[in-house]
């Protein structure tokens, strides 16, 4: 069985050089629709100390800021740091690439994160009791498959839609399943932020912060709680969510098709429609690359 944090109480965080890793890894998955850091944090031992980090800020650190020393200790603020570093530095530098892989190599990006969340899937899924798994997995299931049938909202963003997404997409963040991005992609924001990250675009980047940052101080209390006290039940559902939506990255997708499966294409169907290559050998490759990309990144042991 794997090992994975104790959601009864934070773990030691790992040493500076071993947060920044884990958070440009959470950067890099959470550029990509479909893909959650709350994942990468899991797998890789730090997401209880995340989410108890985030959940300890309230009004008394207002009252705390007079003992600096001790406000840093109550909310391990030197972790939240580094990993925040960690999870910059992979978004600036992922983002303008995502931009150039999805628009040239789209089924190959698509193959790699499907097998990021199907190991993902398994690493988490085996450590739950079976009794859970058997009654709250399917039921995920079948709420993750229900995104293919989620539509695509077209508008233009105003700043008050960024941070009400940027509010919504940290939710999922924390979440060991949902996707930051997706949320962002069904909200249409997908596009609009990525272009932001990758153009420094100032205004919609700090309006951005603001909604993730409300965001993270409305949910982290609620999912500590839950994860405190109903842990096994969410982690099964979230299991079955994320298992559901690898219909959502299916690497062949059509999507002027519409929504459900008749989005979804064979290779073949897919390159004649589309005259686009299906590319599936690199798609079965980079599959596998990021099964075992993700096994091996949670079996790091180098703190």
């Amino acid at each position: 069985m794997a090992a994975e944090p104790d959601l009864s109480a934070a773990a030691a965080p790992p040493k500076p050089l071993g947060i920044v890793g884990r958070g440009f890894c959470m950067g890099i998955a959470e550029v990509v629709p479909g893909v959650s850091g709350g994942t990468i944090a899991f797998v890789t031992g730090i997401y209880q100390t995340l989410i108890s980090s985030i959940a300890s800020f309230g009004p008394q650190s207002l009252l705390m800021l007079r003992d600096w020393p001790r406000f840093v200790a109550h909310h391990q603020l030197n972790f939240l740091l580094w990993l925040a570093l960690g999870m910059g530095l992979g978004v600036l530098v992922f983002a303008q690439l995502m931009q150039y892989l999805l628009l040239h190599y789209q089924p190959v990006i698509w193959g790699f994160f499907s097998g990021v969340i199907s190991m993902s899937v398994l690493i988490i899924g085996r450590a739950r009791a079976r009794s859970n798994l058997l009654l709250w997995l399917p039921i995920g299931v079948l709420g993750g498959l229900g995104l293919l049938w989620m539509p695509q909202l077209s508008i233009q963003p105003s700043l008050w839609l960024i941070f009400f997404g940027g509010a919504l997409a940290v939710c999922a963040w924390l979440l060991p399943a949902v996707s930051g991005s997706f949320v962002l992609l069904a909200l249409g924001l997908y596009a609009p932020v990525i272009n932001a990250l990758a153009d420094f675009d100032i205004p919609v980047l700090v309006v951005l912060a603001a909604g993730c940052t409300a965001g993270l101080l409305l949910f982290s209390r609620l999912l500590a709680w839950l994860l405190q006290t109903h842990g096994d039940v969410l982690l099964s559902l979230l299991c079955g969510f994320m298992l559901g939506s690898l219909g959502k990255l299916w690497p062949w997708q059509n999507a002027d098709a519409g929504t459900g499966w008749q989005a979804l294409l064979s290779p073949q169907t897919y390159q004649a429609q589309l005259a686009e290559p299906a590319l599936l050998f690199w798609v079965v490759l980079f599959w596998a690359l990021g099964a075992l990309g993700l096994w091996a990144l949670s079996k790091v042991t180098v703190h």
